[in-house]
């Protein structure tokens, strides 16, 4: 297990976990977390135009340390080269799809942690269904990123949850602290 962790890119799709393992890595290793969902949505659930994602994008890429969790595949690139450890959280369909559901029923019609003020947790089957719709195509990003970063970067490749719990109890070790609660 790495232990000097600066900057740390995690992926997966919808409701693998994502937001969770970002917040038990920074209490771990005090690394600032930033969450794609709060650059992505600006209040009132407006998606905020690509070009100003792309740009918030590169200013976190530019910091020294950050743990940065979730999509905008088009900055990946630049993501994966400035990061030193690379996570992919891939886990199957149903469990993402129970997980989604679980957590827009304990936050509904408030803000998630990981989203901006004034984005309230809302049932929205059209998530649903692109949550289907992207169940292999949203694997391919990753995937290609995980070969790259074997490369040269600590890369890893979380496929359960026991996996998951893994990870974080390796790293609370090896950083001499306790593991973080799952919120």
């Amino acid at each position: 297990m790495q232990a000097a962790m600066q900057r740390v890119m995690i992926v997966g799709q919808p409701g693998s976990g994502k937001s969770t393992l970002a917040r038990q890595i920074g209490a771990i290793t005090g690394l600032p977390v930033e969450h794609i969902d709060r650059i992505h949505w600006m209040p009132g659930w407006q998606e905020r135009h690509r070009k100003e994602k792309t740009r918030m994008c590169h200013e976190v890429h530019a910091r020294d340390r950050w743990i940065f969790e979730g999509g905008h595949s088009a900055t990946w690139r630049e993501r994966l080269a400035r990061c030193d450890t690379y996570i992919w959280v891939d886990l199957p369909l149903a469990l993402r799809s129970w997980r989604v559901l679980k957590r827009t029923l304990r936050h509904y019609g408030r803000s998630r942690p990981d989203l901006p003020e004034g984005c309230p947790e809302q049932i929205s089957w059209e998530f649903y269904r692109w949550i289907w719709d992207t169940r292999k195509t949203g694997r391919i990003g990753p995937a290609r990123c995980l070969r790259s970063a074997q490369k040269t970067k600590a890369a890893h490749h979380l496929r359960s949850p026991a996996e998951v719990k893994r990870f974080v109890v390796n790293l609370a070790a090896a950083y001499g602290t306790p593991v973080p609660p799952v919120d």
